[in-house]
């Protein structure tokens, strides 16, 4: 008899819904508390997921989602490299 293989959930920081790690990106804190996307899910760092979506990208802004999950204060020009990314995996 084949083992079921248990799939990795995570938290959505803009919709709050549970849904599998490969459904969703990682945005990453490192060490040098630099704050960039990990497409991987494999580079080493706080991180918190999100949604392949630009309305949860908007959502996790407005209620400080990112912060929270990250544990510190995020620029806004961070904000806005991220947003060119995503937009850019968007489009894809």
């Amino acid at each position: 008899m084949g083992q079921v293989r248990k799939v990795p959930m995570r938290k959505c920081i803009g919709c709050q819904e549970m849904k599998s790690k490969k459904e969703m990106m990682r945005v990453l804190k490192t060490s040098e508390d630099e704050i960039i996307l990990d497409t991987t899910g494999k580079k080493n760092g706080r991180g918190a997921y999100i949604c392949f979506s630009k309305e949860c990208f908007e959502k996790a802004i407005k209620n400080k989602g990112l912060e929270r999950s990250l544990k510190t204060g995020i620029p806004p020009e961070v904000y806005e490299s991220l947003k060119k990314e995503i937009e850019s995996i968007e489009s894809k």
